[in-house]
C-alpha cells in the first residue's frame, strides 16, 4: 500500500515537477472524484426532473420540442454514466 500524499488545498501541479509524480496524482485522483460527485448528482436531478416533467401537451410542436430536449438530456446522461465507469475504473 502506498503512503498517504500530503496535498495541500491550493495545490496546482507545476512544469518544474517531476510529471506524474505521486502529488500529481492524487491531485487527479482527487479531481476525479469530485466531478464523479458532480455528474452523480446531476444524474440524480435528471431522473427527478424527468419524473416531474410527464406531462400531455397538446400542441404537436410543443410536445416535440419537449420530446427532442428529453432524447438530448438522456444522451447526455448516457455519455456521463460512461464516464462515471471510466473515473472508476
Amino acid at each position: 500500500m502506498k503512503a498517504e500524499v500530503f496535498l495541500p488545498d491550493d495545490y496546482r501541479p507545476a512544469e518544474d515537477e517531476p510529471f506524474m509524480n505521486d502529488r500529481q496524482l492524487e491531485y487527479f485522483r482527487r479531481k476525479l472524484i469530485v466531478w464523479k460527485q458532480e455528474l452523480l448528482e446531476q444524474s440524480a436531478d435528471t431522473i427527478d426532473n424527468l419524473q416531474d416533467s410527464g406531462r400531455n401537451v397538446p400542441d404537436i410542436s410543443d410536445r416535440a420540442s419537449e420530446e427532442t430536449d428529453r432524447a438530448l438530456e438522456l444522451r447526455t446522461r448516457d455519455r456521463q454514466r460512461k464516464l462515471v465507469g471510466k473515473i472508476d475504473a
